[in-house]
Parts: C-alpha cells; sequence; structure tokens
C-alpha cells in the first residue's frame, strides 16, 4: 500500500511538473513575446507639417511630495505646436495647487492653469472626476489632442513631440507609455520590474492595436488620446467608476472604433517612490481584485495558475533531486531555466542584475499573497484605497478616510 502510495505521488509530481514546464513552453512562445522589451515608439519617427494642439490634463491629489521632480519637466516640453497643461487639483490638504503656480511662475514654460473640481459624486472615481473637470477646461482651447499623465511622472524635453509624432505617423487614437516606475530601494529592485513582467504577460505589447486583436490597454501615467475620440468614447464618463481606468479607457477606446499603441518608455519615469514593502504591497493590493473583476472563481483559478506556473518549478526542481525523481527535477529545473530567462530582458530595461532573474518565483509568491489580501479587502468593506478615499465596490461612493 506504501509503495502504490508513493508510485502515485511521484508520478503526479511529474505530471505537474510536466503541466508547468508546458504552460512556460506555451507563455515562451505563443503570447505574443511578451517578454521581449523592444517595443518603443522610434527613436525617430515621421513628423506632421504642421504640429496638432495638446493640452496636457494632470490629476494631482496631495502631490506635493513629487510636483517639483514632475511638474518641471512638463512646463519643460519642446513641442513646435501649441500646448498647454492643466493640473487638477483634486481636494490635496498638501497645498499641491499653490505648490504647482509656484513652480510655474519660477520655471517658467508652458501655460498653466490650475483648478479644482469639488469631491467627485456618486460613481466615480475621484481621479477620472478630476481628469473630467481638466478635459473639461481643456475643451475651451480646442485641443486636437489630450495628454493624460500622472502627477508623478517626469517626462524627457521631447517627449510630447514624440508621441504626437507616433499617433500622427501610425494613425492611432491612443499612443500610452509604460512609464520607468522608479527601483532603489531593495524591495523597489525585487517588485517593480516583476509589476511590469506580469503586466505585459496579461497584455503583450505586440498584440495590442492589432487589427482584430481582443488584447488591448494603456497605461495611465501617459496616455495621449485624440480629443475627438475621447468625445466619440465618452471618455471619461464612461468609465466613471473605473478603479483600473488605464485599461478601461483603452477598452472604450477601442470599443469606438479607436485604435490604441502601448510599449515601454524612454524618457517617461515616475518618480513616486515605495521605499517599504508595505507601500508596494498596498500599491497592488488596491486594484487586483478589481482586475479579477472581484470574482472569487475567477481569484480561485489566478491563484492556481499563478502557483502552477511560478511555484511549482522550483518546488518540483528540489523535490526531484531529493527523492530522486529525473522527470520531475527535469521539468522543474527547465521550467525555471525559461521563465528566468523570459524574465532577463525586463531585468536588462530596468537596469538591475540579471541574478535576480531566478528570485522571480519568490516575488510571484508575494504578488500570490498581496491579490489574496486585495480580495480580502474587498469583502471586509475595505476596497481599494488611495490618497484618503475607499472604494467598497466598483460602483461604491468615494468615502473619505
Amino acid at each position: 500500500m506504501g509503495h502504490t502510495a508513493h508510485v502515485n505521488a511521484s508520478v503526479w509530481t511529474s505530471v505537474v511538473s510536466a503541466a508547468s514546464l508546458a504552460a512556460w513552453l506555451w507563455l515562451l512562445l505563443a503570447q505574443g513575446f511578451f517578454w521581449r522589451t523592444d517595443v518603443r515608439l522610434p527613436p525617430e519617427g515621421g513628423e506632421p507639417e504642421v504640429w496638432p494642439s495638446v493640452c496636457v490634463v494632470v490629476p494631482a491629489r496631495d502631490e506635493a511630495g513629487v510636483l517639483p521632480r514632475s511638474l518641471p519637466s512638463l512646463l519643460a516640453q519642446e513641442y513646435p505646436g501649441r500646448a498647454e497643461v492643466f493640473l487638477v487639483d483634486d481636494g490635496s490638504a498638501d497645498g499641491t495647487g499653490d505648490l504647482a503656480r509656484a513652480l510655474a511662475r519660477e520655471r517658467g514654460g508652458l501655460p498653466l492653469t490650475v483648478g479644482s473640481p469639488g469631491e467627485p459624486p456618486a460613481g466615480w472615481t475621484g481621479k477620472l472626476w478630476a481628469v473630467r473637470h481638466g478635459i473639461a477646461l481643456a475643451r475651451a482651447r480646442d485641443p486636437e489632442y489630450l495628454l493624460l499623465t500622472d502627477a508623478d511622472i517626469a517626462h524627457a524635453p521631447d517627449g510630447l513631440r514624440r508621441l504626437v509624432a507616433g499617433a500622427e505617423s501610425g494613425g492611432f487614437d491612443v499612443v500610452s507609455q509604460m512609464a520607468r516606475l522608479r527601483v532603489e530601494s531593495g524591495w523597489e529592485r525585487l517588485v517593480v520590474p516583476a509589476f511590469v513582467y506580469f503586466f505585459a504577460q496579461l497584455y503583450p505589447f505586440r498584440r495590442i492595436g492589432r487589427p482584430g486583436s481582443r488584447t488591448v490597454a494603456a497605461a495611465g501615467g501617459c496616455v495621449l488620446l485624440r480629443a475627438g475620440t475621447a468625445a466619440r468614447a465618452r471618455i471619461p464618463d464612461a468609465i466613471r467608476h473605473a478603479v483600473i481606468d488605464d485599461v478601461a479607457l483603452a477598452r472604450a477606446v477601442q470599443g469606438a472604433g479607436g485604435r490604441v499603441w502601448l510599449g515601454l518608455a524612454e524618457g517617461v519615469d515616475s518618480v513616486r517612490p515605495y521605499p517599504r514593502l508595505a507601500d508596494l504591497w498596498s500599491m497592488v493590493a488596491r486594484s487586483a481584485y478589481a482586475q479579477l473583476r472581484h470574482s472569487p472563481v475567477v481569484l480561485a483559478a489566478t491563484v492556481a495558475g499563478l502557483a502552477l506556473v511560478y511555484l511549482v518549478p522550483p518546488v518540483a526542481l528540489v523535490a526531484g533531486l531529493v527523492t530522486g525523481n529525473a522527470v520531475t527535477a527535469g521539468c522543474g529545473g527547465a521550467a525555471w531555466l525559461v521563465m528566468a530567462g523570459t524574465y532577463a530582458p525586463m531585468l536588462r530595461y530596468y537596469r538591475q542584475p540579471l541574478w535576480q532573474a531566478p528570485l522571480l518565483p519568490f516575488t510571484a509568491f508575494l504578488y500570490l499573497l498581496m491579490t489574496v489580501d486585495s480580495a480580502v479587502r474587498h469583502h471586509q468593506g475595505r476596497g481599494a484605497a488611495w490618497k484618503g478615499r475607499t472604494y467598497a465596490r466598483p460602483d461604491a461612493v468615494p468615502e473619505e478616510g
């Protein structure tokens, strides 16, 4: 009886490890080459004869700590056409609006208007209510494009020019860049590159924008949007309740017949620090369950999938070596090798040492726990929390915290 159980366990571990390896081979070859990091705006593209007008909309809530490193980069944009910046002070308690005005007086550059929308009504997230106010202010200038960018994003001097050139030459309604997040603390180095890697795995950049493709996404820190398309897609009203607003925006644009492009950024950097694990944990947990549509079934499937893909390989390698099961060890080791190999390009993009690649199973385990915690927060009524507001349900009224 004991021998039979041992044989069954050995067969089972071999099957699971083989399934993990098969999953990684499929991800390597059939998931849009998500692991490659060469989807970027071209360094030099076709430039329009007449540069269209652009209004930049920056929703900002308690952002005084990052504005001195981000707002001057927007005001200093070297753009050949007409451009203007609208910063929407979303009920800040730290003097964000006054600081923005002071920076504009000191640094000069593009014209800056600071507005305030008041508290969001029922059914609106605070950020999208601020974006709505900014777009309303911008419409008085009748811009051809809107650049929606977060208050913690610093842009290279030619950033706006390159975005518009990419949209004009490619015929895109949305051109979005995944900002390079900060990787200075130890936890940032461990967690941040994986965050972008996982995002690209869910939304392979190569598939976005292809005719007939159902894959669509954007990165909220840097979204250039045709103003006419925004009106046609009813942005942001159509997505007013969305916690993950960037993906919702891209879907709304595609649904209205627009074309979307998303790639990794050069010269678009987040200056927001996440020095502690708790900071990064909150960043992920506040929206992870929303990504799963608040479904316990999808959560269970996600946990099982993360375990099979990321946790099984190292466990199978060790277990196979200990028990002498060559199939289990071989499959586990091969899957772990493929995993590390696909992660290496993202580490190079973030200028991190390649020895971190084998640590991806540990990082994935952290993300698994963050995702479960996100669901726990939701069912406890805490929901997605950000800047003193809590969104307990997808259609919840923001609660002051």
